[in-house]
């Protein structure tokens, strides 16, 4: 899953973020950030590769699009993977419960014995 390597980087969520609004040319994108313009375009290229957006050619313009395709894929393999993650955490949450119930208990069994 290419798409969840590109979005892991904070730039690259956000011209995903700004994508999802409207198209925006290559330059519009670069105006809103403060790094240089070879290193949106890196951003890009990286998303373009993923298959997160396309661009399209207009005169001395490159606008970009987002494609919805690669993050409904993500999407569905999240959904598909949620199930399992939740029953982990709930068994690791008894697990933390019954470990903290068992200090308190050894707690007032040491209380007790001083007296």
């Amino acid at each position: 899953m290419q798409a969840f390597a590109a979005l892991s980087d904070p730039t690259r969520r956000q011209i995903v973020e700004l994508l999802s609004k409207r198209e925006l040319t290559a330059g519009d994108i670069a105006a809103r950030f403060p790094m240089s313009g070879p290193a949106i375009s890196k951003h890009l290229r990286v998303l373009r590769d993923a298959g997160l957006c396309t661009f399209e050619q207009r005169a001395q313009q490159r606008v970009y699009r987002l494609r919805p395709e690669p993050m409904a894929e993500a999407e569905a393999w999240m959904h598909k993977h949620i199930d399992t993650w939740r029953r982990t955490f709930d068994a690791l949450g008894q697990h933390l419960d019954t470990m903290r119930e068992h200090e308190e208990q050894e707690e007032k069994d040491v209380r007790h014995a001083r007296r």
